[in-house]
């Protein structure tokens, strides 16, 4: 599978949460990952970071916040130049969706967990 660099936004320690889940699908897939979210933690060797770094080659940001915690990174998300959005369920933006596709950023609503699961990732 090619390594494609991600950002997992809206990242949670809870093991109960679809974005712990992703993030550990995605470790065992081999994909390197980026990790932000609201309270700093870890998940296996992945820390959760609070803030904006400036990142380079990030190919998917998975999202993990509904459309009205979105907004605050709609600036940041569109300076990283992904490759493609995931909007995964619940996450689903018709606003961010328009700006990311306006910058040729391919908008999936999808769920990252089905996409690895199925090898379309």
């Amino acid at each position: 599978m090619e390594k494609k660099k991600t950002l997992v936004l809206g990242a949670s320690e809870n093991p109960s949460r679809y974005s712990n889940l992703a993030i550990n699908r995605l470790l065992s897939h081999g994909q390197p990952i980026v990790a932000i979210g609201n309270r700093p933690g870890n998940v296996k060797d992945v820390p959760i970071i609070t803030d904006r770094p400036e990142l380079k080659d990030i190919h998917t940001v998975t999202l993990y916040l509904n459309p009205l915690n979105q907004r605050p990174y709609y600036d940041y998300i569109l300076s990283l130049h992904p490759q493609r959005i995931i909007f995964n369920p619940g996450t689903e933006n018709d606003e961010l969706e328009r700006l990311a596709a306006k910058q040729g950023i391919n908008v999936m609503e999808a769920c990252t967990l089905v996409l690895l699961g199925t090898g379309q990732y």
